[in-house]
């Protein structure tokens, strides 16, 4: 049995679409329960940390391969199969508009203001008033792009299911 390139191409984005719901599904239901349990300046601490450490290979690798990889699968399916097409045209605008986007304007901006702070001048009250605004923008932004990353990856696996049935 051989694997055609546009099916290869596809499996690809479900990997990735995959990799990148899982990341963001995963930290919504540990990361940031266990955050809630934590004093303020501990949270503000461990973000920081998180925020600095998250800037590897991997998640760039993960996290822009998936736009780049939707986008190219879009163009590559654009004369193939109008249904494809158009499963991949709505899986890459929701992963650029509601992943991508979400964290770019509205995520990273928050983690820039975290990490300008320097945490041991901050008194107790202001790390309280930081850690409000900047939890619950960030944890609402957060299940934004956790709920756009998976509603592109059902989409993927649909554009995969239905190349499946057409071969």
């Amino acid at each position: 049995m051989e694997i055609s390139l546009k099916t290869s191409i596809l499996f690809l984005n479900v990997i990735l679409t995959g990799l990148s719901a899982g990341f963001f599904y995963a930290w919504q239901v540990s990361v940031i329960p266990g955050n809630l349990k934590v004093n303020d300046l501990t949270f503000l601490q461990s973000m920081q940390s998180i925020n600095r450490a998250i800037l590897n290979p991997a998640f760039f690798m993960v996290f822009f391969g998936t736009l780049i990889s939707l986008s190219i699968t879009s163009i590559y399916e654009y004369h193939s199969s109008k249904w494809i097409f158009g499963l991949m045209l709505a899986a890459s605008l929701t992963y650029i508009a509601g992943t991508f986007g979400v964290t770019a304007l509205g995520n990273v901006p928050l983690n820039n203001e975290l990490d300008a702070l320097n945490l041991s001048d901050l008194s107790a009250q202001k790390a309280k008033e930081f850690r409000t605004y900047y939890e619950t923008n960030w944890n609402r932004l957060h299940l934004i792009r956790t709920v756009f990353a998976v509603l592109s990856f059902i989409l993927s696996v649909l554009a995969i299911f239905l190349q499946s049935s057409k071969s």
